[in-house]
């Protein structure tokens, strides 16, 4: 099996071409949009929670931007043992943030940086088991991942395209989701332009038009971006020493689990869209990846590291599979936690904008998804049951949100990510009737049976050598015609 190394000196894979500097520039640009929103909500719901200034809330989210970044890079460009080399943005996990709030209202800051370093390294440690796992995510698998996806995506999408701020006097108003229209009809036209650059830069040439036009209509505030330092370092453990308990070290461990699952998901998932080949080997580099800087954010005040789902749905829309872009991506990332005043121009798009744009992107993921599973064979087997056990039960929490909040925290940490909930019955069931064959029945579930036209052997058997249908009736192979009984009343 190639190393690392051997694979980076590879002139075949698609996510190895390299598209000059302008464009890195403008796709890497792009990148950062699309996942910029995610990255800076969850230091800003933790440092509200945890009872911060604006200060230290904004030192949170300027360590996520440079954590996000690096581990970017680590994951894009890769160290030996580290980085699966694909188009992955990183940055800080959505799954740990009720986890975290838990856990900073007994220990403070302090031991949810604890928490966070000590689980991820026994995540480091475990990556080799799941490194092992390929064969157990099968285009089945991949599909019902990659459709979850976009679809619990969705919700984020409509809420950015109402305003974002649910609390705000003008969310969902007509004026923002007409903003968020507008936004999708460029990027629509964009794309239907004949220029291959344009189509490519649609989105986030969507989002700079859609933003010069909620400027002038009123519809966006640049007040801020001259207000804060202009370079800003970032500290190391600012917020103090990191404290260890063993209760929160626990807890952060169900979220490093469920973290790991999401992350090899979303890396089978870009090596489906852009059809590379993802062994046990570089699943398991990218895993590491992911631990490693999870495992180093907190010195810099960020939490747990993982892929972004939206931006594979990006990947999947432009087509551009080079993991150099999103390596410029993470540049960005690190020159945003190193320049405030870059940030704040970056965060003063508005959400309605945001949404507009977020509809074609999470869209496509889901329909990259479904694309995926027109590939599985549904012929007299389970398969289409997996597909709507698996997909239902990651609609649960997206359907209500409040599903598990009266079973166990380390039920609502599993199971409140639609991501991890199909993840985790699809592999499964999958595992149940398609590994485990023992005790598989040979006449199928009511649901199968309605799927396929079926024979029966029997009425197959009682054909003879060079028999053949013409126009509805059934001849031997001499051409006599062989007649054929009606059914038998019943």
């Amino acid at each position: 099996m190639a190393n690392s190394a051997e694979e980076t000196l590879s002139p075949t894979r698609p996510e190895d071409e390299t598209l000059g500097i302008g464009a890195n520039l403008a796709y890497g640009l792009q990148h950062v949009l699309t996942m910029y929103g995610g990255i800076v909500a969850v230091p800003l719901i933790l440092g509200q929670a945890a009872g911060l200034g604006p200060g230290d809330i904004g030192l949170l989210i300027t360590a996520s931007l440079f954590a996000g970044g690096l581990a970017t890079i680590l994951q894009t460009i890769g160290l030996p043992f580290f980085g699966s080399q694909l188009p992955l943005v990183q940055g800080v996990s959505f799954s740990g943030v009720a986890t975290m709030i838990a856990i900073s209202g007994n220990g403070g800051l302090q031991s949810v940086l604890g928490a966070v370093i000590a689980a991820s390294l026994i995540g480091l440690l475990i990556t080799p088991v799941f490194s092992r796992i390929t064969r157990f995510f099968p285009p089945l698998v991949t599909g019902i991942v990659i459709t979850t996806i976009g679809l619990t995506l969705m919700p984020v999408a409509a809420r950015w395209a109402m305003g974002g701020n649910s609390s705000a006097p003008d969310f969902g108003s007509p004026a923002n989701i007409q903003l968020a229209a507008v936004t999708l009809v460029i990027v629509l036209l964009l794309s239907k332009l004949g220029s291959a650059a344009i189509s490519r830069l649609s989105i986030l040439l969507a989002l700079i038009i859609g933003t010069v036009i909620a400027y002038f209509a009123g519809m966006a505030d640049f007040s801020q971006v001259t207000e804060g330092p202009f370079l800003a370092l970032p500290l190391v453990f600012h917020f103090g020493y990191p404290t260890f308990e063993v209760a929160a070290i626990a807890s952060m461990f169900i979220v490093i689990l469920v973290t790991l699952v999401e992350t090899s998901a979303d890396i089978l998932a870009v090596g489906e869209i852009i059809v590379t080949k993802v062994d046990s080997r570089r699943l398991g580099d990218g895993l590491r990846a992911d631990m490693l800087s999870s495992l180093l954010a907190p010195i810099f005040g960020s939490f747990t590291q993982s892929a972004f789902a939206q931006n594979v749905g990006l990947v999947a829309v432009t087509g551009v599979k080079s993991r150099y872009v999103v390596a410029t991506g993470g540049l960005f990332l690190v020159t945003l936690g190193l320049l405030p005043v870059m940030g704040r121009i970056v965060a003063a798009v508005p959400s309605s904008v945001l949404g507009g744009a977020g509809i074609v992107l999470f869209g496509t993921v889901a329909a990259s998804g479904i694309r995926t599973l027109s590939k599985v064979d549904y012929a007299n087997n389970m398969n289409l049951v997996i597909v709507a056990t698996s997909i239902g039960f990651g609609m649960i929490p997206i359907a209500s949100p409040t599903f598990y909040e009266h079973f166990p925290a380390w039920v609502e940490t599993i199971f409140h990510s639609g991501i991890s909930s199909a993840a985790l019955m699809a592999i499964g069931l999958n595992l149940i009737f398609n590994h485990m064959t023992a005790g598989n029945s040979d006449q199928q579930s009511v649901f199968v049976a309605g799927t396929e036209r079926t024979l029966r052997y029997q009425d197959i058997a009682r054909l003879h050598d060079g028999d053949y249908f013409l126009n509805g009736k059934l001849y031997d192979a001499n051409g006599t015609e062989v007649r054929v009984l009606a059914a038998e009343a019943h």
